[in-house]
């Protein structure tokens, strides 16, 4: 669900801001608002937020000192200062020093020479070409110019000219203005420093520990002060603004109270656009994941997340389509859970792979394939198996109506959340033409009575009036209509997405598929070579399942995703928001 937010205005004392702050920021509930420009970087003398950033370039030196586990002298905020400073000239000298080296590679043909002054030489100035040696008979006759050297390709010549020249086969070199010596011998110079600094990166190492201990509280205190720099401060008083949860409303109205703080509450009104916060039950919370990964829902759409869970299952299940591969999946997700219950995404995303593979095992049943191979007919498994993946007018139709489903309760859930307004009116117009759609899709198969036809061509032609009517319901009639024909332009894209959804179908029929031919495969080479034929087919069947389970679950995961993403989120949310981004310590007390 969409947590309800209210937004915040404090004002107190501005001697007790960094208090309020530290205080606020202990609370963990509030999103900030700026009332102030932020600045562009925390300045250096201070805790910055690319601590993790000063950390990694330490981490990544080749060589690292002995670590200091307990020290007084220790200072995490020189430290970070010190890496990333480092870390910038580090990275200037190494762009120098590449630039030096193509430039030494570019006048090395042209030998050791020195730029001449233009008052010595009467205004005269040097121009560095390589020209084609066939080429050469192409130089303006009235040029002064010296071949200097020559290779199997080029003719490299030195022209003497006040200008550059005209009218010459091939463009000059760029020579730059300082001589090879004078490269050179700033080459040697920024490897030199390069050397130096690159030792006292490996001498700040030996600090590691200690400041990975402490990337918590410089990034508490980094936070503290760009907060700082986004309240509003005219002595002697200073205000902040912020989102945060309606239900820690009360807390944060006794905190005011004790402290002495002016706060005013007020709702959202429905032209602002509060940051979006999800919370959701434990046993979907991966749900809400899996939505975070693409999108942030609007504040005032609805949140996806349940949806997404069980669908994501569902769709992975019937492109993986092999009970075998959902009991592989399983016992892998058994092995690591314990492992995975060490974090709370871990937790969340070891209920979301028991789902794919509980699901994956489910309709591997129903479609009676393990590792390829179907049980006899008779057996209970088999009974079980009433879907057929080889019967492909009723595997598309299954796929057709998922997709359809899917994208009704889309339209469906878009609808609620837009309740209070007529727009609400255009996703129920949808839902009557993909229903209508699908009655005259039945009735064009001779799958029900005649009248199907005509009941679908009705609704059809009711939603289509929802939509045209609903699509837009500011402004005058024209603007409406005009706004209501290009929603219902979207009538292609109602297609094509629905017909996206076969690719659950074909996937499935590609992963059994392949199974199938791997267990023929391994068949015919037992039957050609006896004895030796065992070794070779059991190799061809560890390996050919091992390569479609890879490609099965790589399809599962991409597909199964992009259905919920494109088509679903297409027709399901009308807005995009941003997260909310609690003003909280990281630093355990």
């Amino acid at each position: 669900m969409i947590v309800p937010l209210v937004k915040l205005s404090l004002c107190g004392l501005l001697k007790e801001k960094a208090k309020v702050l530290a205080d606020l920021q202990d609370l963990g509930c509030l999103h900030l608002i700026p009332l102030s420009r932020p600045p562009e970087h925390i300045r250096r003398g201070g805790p910055s937020s690319a601590a993790r950033e000063a950390l990694k370039f330490l981490l990544d030196c080749s060589q690292k000192r002995r670590q200091i586990r307990e020290s007084a002298a220790f200072d995490p905020v020189a430290v970070e200062n010190r890496a990333l400073e480092l870390k910038e000239r580090i990275q200037e000298l190494e762009d120098e020093r590449d630039f030096l080296r193509r430039r030494l590679a570019d006048l090395k043909p042209w030998g050791d020479f020195t730029f001449p002054c233009p008052e010595d030489f009467g205004g005269l100035r040097l121009w560095f070409y390589a020209v084609p040696s066939p080429d050469l008979a192409q130089i303006p006759a009235d040029l002064i110019y010296q071949v200097v050297n020559r290779d199997n390709r080029f003719a490299y010549i030195v022209v003497l000219s006040a200008a550059e020249p005209r009218d010459m086969p091939v463009r000059r070199i760029r020579a730059g203005s300082r001589s090879p010596r004078e490269l050179e011998d700033r080459l040697e110079a920024v490897e030199l420093e390069l050397e130096d600094l690159q030792a006292e990166r490996s001498s700040l190492t030996r600090w590691c520990t200690l400041f990975a201990r402490s990337l918590a509280r410089l990034e508490d205190e980094a936070a503290i002060a760009e907060a700082a720099g986004q309240t509003l401060s005219e002595a002697p008083l200073f205000a902040l603004q912020a989102w945060a949860p309606e239900e820690n409303l009360p807390q944060i109205r006794r905190y005011a109270d004790n402290l002495g703080l002016v706060l005013e509450v007020k709702e959202p009104e429905p032209g602002e656009t509060p940051p979006t916060l999800l919370r959701n039950p434990p046993a979907v919370a991966s749900g809400q994941d899996l939505v975070s990964f693409y999108t942030t829902p609007g504040y005032w759409d609805w949140d996806p997340s349940a949806m997404v869970f069980f669908s994501f299952a569902l769709f992975f299940a019937m492109i993986v389509a092999d009970a075998g591969y959902g009991l592989l999946l399983g016992i892998g997700v058994l092995l690591g859970w314990r492992r995975l219950g060490q974090s709370p995404g871990g937790r969340r995303f070891r209920l979301c792979l028991a789902l794919m593979a509980g699901a994956t095992v489910v309709y591997g049943a129903l479609v009676n394939s393990y590792f390829g191979v179907a049980w006899p007919s008779g057996s209970l498994p088999a009974r079980l198996g009433f879907l057929n993946l080889n019967d492909f007018n009723t595997m598309m139709g299954l796929s057709v109506a998922i997709g359809v489903l899917h994208l009704i309760m889309a339209n469906a859930a878009n609808a609620w959340s837009r309740r209070r307004s007529r727009v609400a009116l255009a996703p129920v117009g949808w839902i009557l033409v993909f229903v209508g759609a699908v009655l005259w899709g039945l009735s064009a198969l001779k799958a029900g009575p005649a009248g199907l036809k005509y009941g679908g061509m009705v609704l059809m032609a009711g939603g289509g009036v929802g939509v045209l009517l609903f699509t837009t319901v500011e402004g005058p009639l024209w603007r409406r209509l005009l706004g209501g024909l290009k929603g219902l332009a979207r009538l292609s894209n109602a297609f094509g997405d629905t017909l996206s959804y076969l690719r659950l179908f074909a996937l499935g029929l590609a992963s059994a598929s392949l199974a199938v031919s791997f267990n023929n495969l391994a068949k015919q080479v037992h039957a050609a070579f006896p004895g030796l034929g065992l070794f070779f087919a059991l190799l061809i069947i560890l390996l050919g399942h091992a390569l479609n389970l890879t490609l099965a679950l790589a399809s599962g995961f991409i597909h199964g995703l992009r259905l919920n993403f494109i088509e679903f989120f297409n027709w399901g949310l009308t807005e995009e928001g941003y997260r909310f981004q609690a003003f909280a310590r990281k630093e355990k007390s």
